[in-house]
């Protein structure tokens, strides 16, 4: 029998090593797109493939040696079998962590072929994936809220908020005062970038802003809650862990859960809109489509047709296919994380609260995790191993007003909504439809 200061010890050796092997390994890196494809595409009218030469990822170094980093992962993934036994809950979460690795090796290896869309699917999931719990599938699930949130409603509520006017600049001093309220002083930085394709990244201790980029205020909300309080949070958690350090990286199969809180945070604190929302369903149908053989061109005007701007197509159809094949079939399958993880985190939520067991809720922002691990993690908290989370939003520190919120929407669930809308439809039917004649705007 190990004793408890020696098993701890022993964690922390496999975790530091777990740290340091997947270190080199930058999967959005390995597969991203130069900015200049982009302004070419657009430039051309949208009617060619991106101009990706065919050894375009041959030519993207990986930084590290795949064969060597193979074989250091299964060393390790035989040292944590020794060094903590076949049936230890945390050596079980470091051994599944591994696995996920070396199938990201895989992964990357494969850029440009068949075998990336394979990797990919195995990794996070195929749209035609069913919910765990639910017959419906993430592209049903993904086409329902598309419906939901491109109702002329959405654009009314939007429309008195003006757009993009915060510069890059602006939205960086901005972000960073709103930051200070719920982060220690010096723990977390907002800083300018040239070098990101995106809108805004978080890194381990930081957030990046796109220079070229312009927002609005409904983005800096959602950058504060999204990448902030989530992304950067349970890293710093993470990192406070004292013996479980890996908590502080993040493999793929933590992803859906990483992003659907993220999502949900976004929901929780007011701080979405519902265009923002409209992403997470439009990611779903991409990445669908995609699989489903569409070219990067038919997916690419899909969303034109649907009224997108043609960067914002553009943006959604290059996430897809970064990494696989521009004729389809081959894609990258990350987006489903954020809608199967929002639904699994409220199901998880919900299922934990009705078992009598709503205490392990805040266990969600330790570190990088995975729902499956929280029992687990959650029993080590109580042994003292692992270490609970520092930083918590509000409403997960006090659950009672969640537990409300989640005692409403379960309750108010049986009522028949057609019915509802039907006696209230004829109400609203009398309403002239314009443009509100008050200021909605803060």
């Amino acid at each position: 029998m190990i004793q408890q200061s020696e098993y701890r010890q022993r964690v922390k050796r496999l975790s530091d090593r777990l740290i340091a092997l997947q270190k080199p390994i930058r999967i959005l890196d390995a597969i991203k797109w130069p900015s200049h494809v982009e302004k070419s595409f657009l430039q051309g009218g949208g009617g060619r493939l991106p101009a990706l030469g065919n050894d375009y990822y041959a030519q993207l170094p990986l930084g590290f040696q795949p064969d060597v980093l193979r074989q250091e992962f299964r060393q390790l993934r035989q040292d944590v079998r020794l060094a903590l036994g076949k049936g230890d809950g945390l050596g079980g979460i470091l051994s599944a962590t591994i696995d996920q690795y070396l199938l990201v090796i895989d992964l990357l290896v494969s850029r440009g072929t068949q075998a990336f869309g394979a990797c990919s699917s195995e990794l996070y999931g195929s749209a035609g994936d069913r919910l765990r719990g639910d017959r419906k599938s993430l592209r049903q699930l993904g086409e329902s809220l598309g419906q939901i949130f491109s109702l002329p409603a959405a654009d009314h509520l939007s429309r008195p908020y003006g757009g993009k006017t915060i510069s890059a600049s602006d939205a960086v001093s901005t972000l960073q005062q709103r930051l200070h309220s719920y982060f220690p002083p010096g723990d977390i930085r907002v800083m300018l970038s040239d070098g990101i394709v995106s809108d805004a990244a978080a890194g381990g201790d930081y957030i990046k802003i796109n220079q070229d980029s312009e927002f609005s205020e409904f983005d800096l909300q959602v950058l504060e809650v999204h990448e902030g309080w989530v992304h950067v949070g349970t890293t710093l958690n993470g990192r406070r862990q004292p013996w479980a350090s890996w908590l502080s990286v993040g493999s793929p199969r933590v992803t859906a859960c990483q992003e659907g809180l993220a999502v949900l945070m976004e929901t929780l604190t007011f701080s979405s809109y519902p265009q923002r929302a409209r992403r997470v369903s439009d990611r779903v149908v991409a990445v669908d489509m995609a699989e489903q053989g569409a070219d990067f061109i038919e997916v690419y005007r899909h969303f034109v047709d649907r009224g997108l701007s043609e960067r914002e197509s553009y943006r959604i159809t290059q996430r897809v296919f970064r990494g696989g094949t521009l004729a389809g079939g081959s894609v990258f399958t990350k987006d489903l994380s954020y809608l199967r993880g929002f639904v699994e985190n409220v199901n998880f939520m919900r299922s934990a609260i009705n078992s009598g067991v709503p205490e392990i809720i805040p266990m969600l922002f330790v570190g990088k995790v995975a729902l499956d691990d929280l029992p687990i993690l959650y029993q080590h908290y109580l042994e003292g191993t692992i270490t609970g989370p520092h930083l918590v939003p509000a409403m997960f520190r006090n659950m009672n007003g969640l537990y409300v919120w989640f005692g409403f929407a379960a309750g108010i669930a049986v009522v028949n909504m057609g019915r509802v809308q039907k006696h209230f439809g004829k109400l609203f039917d009398k309403m002239p439809k314009a443009d509100p004649i008050y200021d909605l705007s803060p």
